[in-house]
């Protein structure tokens, strides 16, 4: 099997002069944004909808921007349309926007990384970019969720792969790629320990259309990014099995006390998690049907195969691995998160949709501001 760090493979369809010329004017392209931009530059790792749309943002900023993706012949597809035709179709690439397939190259051309992978993928970004990186290499991620083999968050991937003294920092909140690829208004939270970090993306990522917040509670703004997927799953089925808008407010508001319990059980503070990267991209990704994970619980709900939802949607469902994280933390420190159990047994017992909000609907009555 061919390595992710193949640096070109030919397309059938395009001739050996026009694969130099655009492999070559690339090059070209990179060398120029590392040597004569007096911008501070960043790369992108992740060429999926959201690293396109932080890349396109970043550039349109006037920052010198690498992204950099896996595949090859993808990244070949970028190169040639100026364009990421499969996730952000007809939104072109300005020139300070440079495409590689080399994460060598990706990680020495800026001190400042910003990570837009799958939660599942992380770990294995940070370990094969940890050999290039150097003592002035800052690392940020884009990505919502948490490890699946330790239930760890992000940040403390980071920690464990390149040592708790790396600068780090994270971006979550309300956002939609192709609602930010458009310039449409979008605020978003950048939480880190280090206030110069922090200040330093948003100073890169603020224009107009796109406001940052800054805050330092990490982990905070990592679970509200997390465990909102999850309740997304929960928001697409009611509305899948036919439920009305009562049904939905409800589930949201009692999903966000389930995301403020868990939250602040591990470290985070209610504030961060009523504010945007919690109740924020709870309601956006409840209420809207670009969002992935809510898709994929109203093909659910519906009684569509499980497998056929996902081959449609045809990107990563973040929900769906995070279900079992959450799960298993909530039990473990002793939370109730019943809408979360619930979508737990859907996804790894077969409980069926009716069955669960059946579950949810006959517990015990409580106080409305009950802890447990």
């Amino acid at each position: 099997m061919p390595s992710i760090f193949s640096s070109y493979r030919q397309r059938p369809n395009q001739s050996p002069a026009t694969e130099f010329f655009s492999v070559s004017g690339e090059r070209q392209r990179i060398d120029r944004l590392i040597q004569t931009s007096d911008m501070a530059s960043i790369s992108i790792l992740g060429a999926g909808s959201w690293g396109t749309a932080l890349a396109l943002l970043l550039a349109r900023n006037g920052h010198s921007v690498l992204l950099w993706g896996h595949d090859p012949g993808e990244m070949q597809h970028l190169r040639r349309d100026r364009s990421n035709q499969r996730y952000l179709p007809g939104i072109p690439f300005p020139d300070n926007l440079a495409i590689t397939d080399d994460l060598s190259v990706a990680t020495k051309a800026s001190n400042l990384l910003l990570i837009v992978v799958p939660s599942h993928a992380f770990r294995h970004i940070l370990e094969l970019l940890k050999p290039w990186r150097t003592a002035e290499t800052r690392i940020a991620w884009a990505t919502k969720g948490l490890e699946l083999r330790t239930g760890h968050p992000l940040h403390q991937v980071v920690a464990d792969v390149l040592g708790e003294t790396t600068p780090a920092a994270v971006l979550s909140g309300p956002t939609f790629a192709g609602e930010v690829a458009a310039g449409q208004p979008t605020a978003i939270t950048v939480a880190s320990e280090s206030s110069d970090l922090a200040g330093q993306l948003v100073s890169m990522l603020h224009n107009p259309c796109f406001r940052a917040y800054t805050s330092p509670d990490v982990i905070g703004v990592e679970l509200g990014g997390a465990i909102k997927n999850v309740l997304a799953i929960a928001a697409g089925i009611a509305d899948g099995l036919g439920y009305g808008a009562n049904a939905r407010a409800a589930l949201i508001t009692r999903g966000l006390a389930e995301m403020i319990r868990l939250g602040t059980a591990l470290g985070g503070r209610p504030d961060t998690l009523m504010g945007l990267s919690g109740v924020g991209d709870l309601i956006l990704t409840c209420t809207d049907n670009q969002s992935r994970n809510r898709r994929f619980g109203l093909g659910l709900g519906q009684g569509r195969p499980r497998e056929t939802v996902i081959a449609e949607i045809g990107q990563e469902i973040e929900g769906i691995p995070t279900a079992e994280i959450v799960y298993q933390l909530a039990c473990r420190h002793g939370i109730e998160m019943p809408i979360t159990e619930q979508i737990h047994r859907i996804l790894r017992e077969g409980l069926s949709p009716a069955e669960a909000v059946n579950n949810l609907l006959v517990r015990n009555p409580k106080p409305e501001s009950a802890r447990r």
